[in-house]
């Protein structure tokens, strides 16, 4: 049986019909209830519905053999799996962002609000800028309307939240994608069925 790690949500669901559309359908996970896991009639398929940021952990541990996760969390955890496929879906970007007047003092220390502490401290490393991390949860644009940060590290995908809070891009980090990723001993012991899948859903996407 090959456990695949989906994340809930619309990602989950745009990942979902990628995954039926290459033959790997189940029909149990239209049925509309609360089961986490969904197994397919011949019992050689198996869902796990997780939440989008804890995928990569169950893959990396061995509870999935594959999973579908954003690039953005892949770059936060630097989970120990192997990254096969973009799957060119969930496109968005890893940004700073800041007040639409917001001019920055280069002599003071940076204080950056974050769920993504580690992909802010490399990008700030790499332009040798002294920061201070706030590590947020949610409602990260609250952080600099409220003068918690001066400017913020965070997914933006249309921009449309930051405008409306009178906030703007400053820089772009990197883009962001769902991703195919396996878990190592997986892809060894399940080659054949995860490189089938691998190059039906490559030939999906392109």
């Amino acid at each position: 049986m090959l456990n695949i790690a989906l994340p809930k949500g619309r990602l989950g669901d745009q990942v979902l019909n990628l995954f039926s559309s290459i033959g790997f359908q189940c029909a149990e996970i239209y049925e509309n209830d609360r089961r986490l896991v969904l197994e397919s009639p011949d019992h050689q398929l198996r869902y796990l519905l997780v939440k989008p940021s804890d995928v990569a952990i169950y893959v990396e541990y061995g509870a999935a053999d594959v999973g579908v996760v954003g690039k953005d969390i892949l770059l936060e955890g630097n989970p120990d799996v192997y990254e096969l496929l973009d799957l060119q879906i969930g496109k968005c970007r890893l940004a700073v962002a800041g007040k639409e007047d917001y001019t920055e003092n280069p002599e003071a220390v940076l204080r950056v609000a974050t769920k993504f502490p580690n992909v802010a401290k490399k990008y700030y490393s790499s332009l040798n800028r002294d920061i201070e991390i706030i590590q947020l949860n949610g409602s990260i644009e609250l952080a600099p309307i409220l003068g918690l940060s001066d400017v913020i590290v965070d997914i933006v995908e249309s921009g449309k939240t930051l405008r409306e809070n009178h906030l703007k891009v400053l820089s772009e980090i990197v883009p962001v994608s769902a991703r195919l990723i396996a878990n190592r001993a997986s892809y060894l012991f399940k080659n054949e069925i995860i490189t089938d899948m691998t190059r039906k859903l490559q030939e999906a996407v392109e």
